[in-house]
């Protein structure tokens, strides 16, 4: 699977070998081959999704990152992951919301099973690391889905903090989804054949985000951090990211980064998405805006 956004894999153009086409075909080819190597050798870096990894008194809580819909553990974090590990963090990456004869695109199974996969997850790292409690740090639907986990799953008591980039907080539209969904590889004539449930419990009203909501949008205990993007494209309005209670901020990247154009899926890699997600976790970059 290509990097979120990045386009879908190239095909063989028929004709004269010789031809230009065939021969621009050809590099394409290659270059998609090795990009994709590179995006294999990036996801298995040294560090991250570490059993062994023990927290540092500088940074007690390992984080556990959680992809967004049509994503899958190791091709989304492909910047984040080996930045957080550099920063002396330990890191582990969630896949969750899998269904079957579904390869790669993950995070569409019923969002209530992906959120007990994650306090599964989570149980987990805390029994290997040792440590009392996480950070997570999701996107989009991986923003989100930890609320129903901190909500009623008992998660607020093992969760210090959860970092939220352009989170579906409080739905959005089935063109917003389909949207969506044409940034990955073969997951609109997934929607088309056959809407999956992870899809279907994003929409703006359904019952899912109802009680999702119901009661307040933040549990005590759990530092909540949204950061959202005034061009996102597929949560609107942008606003809808948002979320109210105690112990929330929320962050509009442009508010910070007036030249940042960055839209929903863009900003899970984002330079200065990240810098603020390096922030919320307490380590300051050491390089300059």
């Amino acid at each position: 699977m290509s990097i979120p956004g990045t386009g879908r894999p190239g095909k063989s153009i028929p004709g004269n070998p010789l031809s230009s086409q065939s021969v621009l075909g050809s590099i394409s080819g290659v270059a998609q081959a090795a990009a994709a190597q590179a995006v294999t050798a990036m996801s298995r870096a040294p560090g991250i999704d570490d059993w062994t990894c023990r927290p540092s008194p500088e940074h007690p809580r390992p984080v556990v990152l959680v992809h967004g819909t049509f994503g899958n553990a190791q091709d989304y974090w492909i910047t984040t992951a080996p930045m957080l590990v550099t920063a002396g963090y330990c890191v582990f990456r969630l896949d969750y919301g899998a269904m079957p004869d579904v390869p790669v695109l993950h995070g569409i199974g019923p969002i209530e099973r992906g959120a007990e996969e994650l306090a599964e997850f989570v149980d987990k790292v805390l029994n290997s690391t040792g440590a009392d409690k996480v950070d997570i740090v999701g996107h989009s639907q991986g923003g989100m889905m930890p609320r129903y986990y901190l909500k009623f799953l008992g998660g607020a008591s093992k969760v210090n903090q959860l970092i939220a980039l352009a989170p579906s907080n409080h739905g959005t539209t089935m063109n917003g989804l389909f949207l969506l969904a044409s940034q990955f590889p073969n997951a609109a004539e997934l929607m088309r054949n056959n809407f999956p449930p992870g899809c279907s419990q994003q929409e703006t009203g359904c019952a899912f985000i109802t009680k999702l909501n119901e009661g307040g949008d933040t549990v005590p205990g759990v530092h909540y951090t949204v950061i959202a993007t005034k061009y996102d494209e597929v949560v609107t309005p942008y606003q809808s990211c948002f979320l109210d209670g105690p112990d929330v901020r929320n962050i509009l990247l442009q508010d910070l980064y007036p030249a940042n154009i960055c839209e929903h899926v863009s900003i899970a890699f984002d330079p200065m998405a990240l810098r603020e997600v390096l922030k919320q976790l307490g380590t300051e970059p050491t390089a300059t805006r």
